[in-house]
């Protein structure tokens, strides 16, 4: 190196094991690293011998090099890492020359690396008992990481977020052991929201005497969702797309408007939803609440019998169903009766990829049945439809699509507080049970205690944490009985329950007013939960008139899936659902679902299958499934063949119904056959 030594920024001296290092930067990058040694003359210490560092092996130089350095530097800085006696050493080295170094805080991972990193409040992050830089205090990070099983760099970069706003790395790393501190597992909060909307009176209402009377006992007013359904032609007649938050009144929008037109003598209010276990709770409820007024009965899959033994009733004044039960109606040609109002709750399951087109289909068939009967019957003008969402992306286009006015209530009634913590599966059980303990043992401002909600992907894994929890609590599921569920309910309602541990199909509208929300895993089944499924169990945290805020805990185990066909980690499905837009409800037809739904529009509509299926919400190929239809054959013109209908009656896909034809030909065992359809779906 050549004497003529040109400007440099920083001259950063520290010392290891009595011996002294130099760091000479310029433009925020490292010339050289060199050793130096220091001599003891009369006038005091001064450099002795001046060695570049050349990878492993040192250039000797002479020692006013060092000189000519430290007088070109802009400044001069000693780490505070260097010992007491040691900065003293230099510092008097140093002033032989007139020159001063102040002493700096520096991360001593990097100054043992020959790097200058200055350590200030902002940047120092706090690890074991020293303090490093953020760079380090990453590598450590990513070291710990790699001990935990890889993570998705979603995860990482949440997890360094945190580590530069805590500067703390022990506390970091303690999240990738389940540790609960709540300051470090939160991510984010949902802000509780109040729209200004001028609420309707009651008593200006102008109802049937009957729905009048029981509302003025309720309310004086209607909450917000209400009255903008009012405001936007609900007892006018008028179809509505109603899209509100968990909690916000939008079901009674429905009950509301049907009721009314049932006291009128206008049809027949049918409330559908997705789920049997979802039916038989919100026929339970109509009987409490309506039973007085109107007969309630219950119509789920192919089923002709309500749970308590009684036969259907199609002539009774509500029918709660689901849509497979309702469609299933349609496709054996049942007479429903006249139909005032048809409300379709969580319409967003319209975008699901096995039951979308079905309820599409399904809502095409009940418009044809309900059209057809007000052309043959003198009095009667149709159905009134009332679809209900929490979660649509796409709120305008669906309305449109659907043909009815959109009521768009954004408010969110408390806030949510929404928290990530990294736990194996052992681990998670450990922390449900301490999560569970903490809320059960506070109280909301309104005297009630907190409650927990579990959600999971298994019956098996439902009852395996219920068991493991210290407070009271219970499993719940769709293969339980319905006085089983009943009771869990009714247990959960009256508080004698810290929590209910539930499988995530049942979190479409499961009414317990839970204040907290943990997702014990983000699958349903063998599949990852959709942003509008997360949602929509996310959103069962806290209700306005139980709780002062609702919380949810995600418990993620890194580099996890539950099943060879998940395509993304546990982690990473985390960050997509916490940052993830709400998707767009659209359905999208596949050849066997355009099979499928062709199929049962020719059963109930023969040649006014093309008018279904052009209205329908997704695009249907209809001549080329037509096609298939004869190629399979289905259908005989426009009427199924036997084949046909039994295919239709029993929701099956074209390929299952040939599987069982050529099994049921070779005299296979039915137990058999149910096998195979099971590999084929999952293979």
């Amino acid at each position: 190196m050549s004497r003529q030594v040109p400007q440099v920024d920083t001259l950063f001296l520290h010392e290891s094991n009595d011996d002294y290092f130099v760091t000479v930067r310029r433009d925020g990058e490292r010339l050289f690293r060199a050793r130096l040694d220091l001599k003891e003359t009369s006038a005091g210490p001064r450099p002795g011998r001046f060695r570049i560092k050349d990878g492993s092996s040192e250039e000797p130089r002479s020692p006013d090099e060092f000189v000519d350095i430290a007088r070109r530097a802009n400044r001069i800085r000693i780490s505070e890492q260097t010992a007491p006696e040691h900065r003293d050493r230099l510092r008097e080295a140093l002033d032989g020359y007139q020159l001063s170094a102040k002493v700096v805080r520096t991360c001593r991972l990097c100054a043992s690396d020959g790097r200058y990193s200055p350590l200030t409040s902002e940047t120092a992050i706090k690890k074991d008992d020293e303090f490093v830089c953020p760079d380090c205090a990453k590598v450590e990070l990513e070291r710990e990481l790699s001990y935990q099983g890889e993570v998705t760099s979603a995860a990482q970069e949440r997890l360094e977020e945190l580590l530069l706003d805590v500067q703390d790395l022990e506390r970091i790393t303690n999240l990738l052991k389940g540790h609960l501190d709540p300051d470090l597992t939160k991510f984010d909060e949902i802000s509780a929201t109040t729209d200004e909307i001028d609420r309707v009176r009651v008593d200006s209402l102008n109802l049937h005497p009957g729905v009048q009377g029981l509302l003025e006992d309720r309310f004086d007013t209607l909450l917000p969702v209400q009255s903008l359904a009012i405001e936007n032609g609900l007892l006018e007649g008028d179809d509505q797309l109603v899209v509100s938050a968990t909690a916000t009144g939008k079901t009674l929008v429905g009950e509301m408007t049907g009721l009314d037109r049932v006291l009128n003598g206008k049809g027949k209010m049918l409330f559908l939803v997705p789920l049997v276990a979802l039916a038989n709770q919100k026929h339970e409820d109509f009987e409490d609440e309506y039973g007085d007024l109107v007969d309630v009965t219950i119509r789920v899959g192919a089923s002709r019998v309500r749970d308590n033994g009684s036969r259907f009733d199609p002539s009774a004044d509500v029918i709660v169903g689901t849509y497979e039960g309702i469609d299933h109606a349609l496709r054996t040609g049942r007479d429903l009766g006249d139909i005032g109002t048809v409300v379709i709750d969580e319409v967003h399951t319209l975008k699901e990829d096995e039951r979308g087109h079905r309820l599409d289909g399904m809502i095409s068939r009940l418009k044809y049945y309900c059209e057809e009967r007000a052309t043959s019957r003198s009095g009667y003008s149709g159905a009134q439809w009332i679809y209900l969402s929490a979660t649509v992306g796409n709120p305008r286009e669906l309305a449109q699509g659907l043909r009815a006015n959109l009521v768009e209530f954004e408010e969110r009634p408390v806030p949510i507080e929404r928290h990530v913590t990294f736990a194996d599966q052992r681990e998670k059980t450990r922390l449900e049970n301490k999560l569970v303990k903490r809320e059960f043992d506070s109280k909301s401002s309104k005297g009630y205690r907190g409650q927990t909600i579990i959600f999971t992907n298994s019956r098996r894994r439902c009852h395996e944490i219920s068991r493991k929890l210290e407070y009271d609590s219970a499993a719940y599921h769709a293969g339980l009985d319905y006085g089983q569920r009943k009771s869990v309910e009714r247990k959960f309602g009256d508080q004698d329950l810290a929590a209910v541990v539930t499988t995530a199909a049942l979190a479409a509208g499961v009414d317990f007013p839970a204040s907290q929300v943990i997702f014990d895993t983000l699958a349903m089944g063998i599949e990852w939960l959709s942003v509008q499924e997360f949602h929509q169990m996310l959103g069962r945290a806290g209700r306005p008139d139980y709780h002062d805020k609702g919380t949810v805990y995600v418990l993620v185990e890194p580099d996890t899936s539950y099943h060879s066909s998940m395509e993304m980690s546990e982690d990473e499905v985390a960050f997509k659902l916490l940052k993830g837009e709400m998707e767009s409800v659209r359905t999208v037809y596949d050849e066997r679902a355009a099979v499928e739904e062709t199929l049962a529009n020719i059963t109930v509509a023969g040649k006014a299958t093309k008018r279904l299926n052009g209205r329908m919400l997704g695009d249907v190929p209809t001549k080329h499934a037509v096609g298939k239809l004869l190629q399979y054959e289905f259908i005989d013109g426009f009427e199924p063949t036997p084949l046909g209908r039994a295919v239709t009656t029993h929701f099956l896909s074209p390929s299952d119904a040939f599987v069982m034809l050529d099994a049921i030909r070779k005299g296979k065992d039915p137990y058999d056959i149910v096998a195979e359809i099971e590999l084929q779906d999952q293979f």
